[in-house]
């Protein structure tokens, strides 16, 4: 078979129906729009939430809440994780294992355990993570900001 021969499965594809042919095709005369009204128009489109003048939902309902500007939020890497790598463990080597992404501040938590000593590099740990990592004869070091 060679590439000029290819074709599509049978029944896969439709040929595109022609609107506005004459009475005759079915989809004459006002094709397929119905009668009068905004959406029978030419360059007619809704943009997303319009309700056709209505007050839309979004607007009805009320604000609630705020955004704390000041919030830091952390990429998290869990112990069973750190598990798997061997020797130090940076920031770098992490985006490098893409067990996060690149630019984020790193979080380490407890899950899972750990069954070798790692000097760990990150933002920040949890309490459980940083006791199972001096446990097995590890080190934590927390990034200053």
């Amino acid at each position: 078979m060679k590439l000029h021969e290819l074709s599509p499965a049978k029944g896969s594809k439709h040929s595109k129906k022609r609107v506005g042919r004459g009475p005759g095709s079915g989809l004459g005369k006002t094709a397929g729009r119905g009668e009068k009204g905004q959406k029978s128009r030419t360059g007619y489109s809704s943009r997303p939430g319009f309700e056709g003048g209505q007050m839309p939902l979004v607007r009805r309902v009320p604000k609630r809440g705020f955004t704390n500007i000041f919030k830091v939020e952390y990429a998290v890497v869990n112990l069973a994780h750190l598990g798997e790598l061997d020797g130090d463990v940076t920031p770098e080597v992490l985006v490098e294992h893409g067990l996060v992404r690149p630019g984020k501040k790193i979080k380490v938590l407890g899950d899972g355990e750990i069954g070798k000593p790692l000097r760990v590099v990150a933002d920040k740990f949890s309490k459980s993570a940083r006791e199972k990592i001096e446990a097995a004869g590890g080190s934590c070091e927390e990034l200053q900001a």
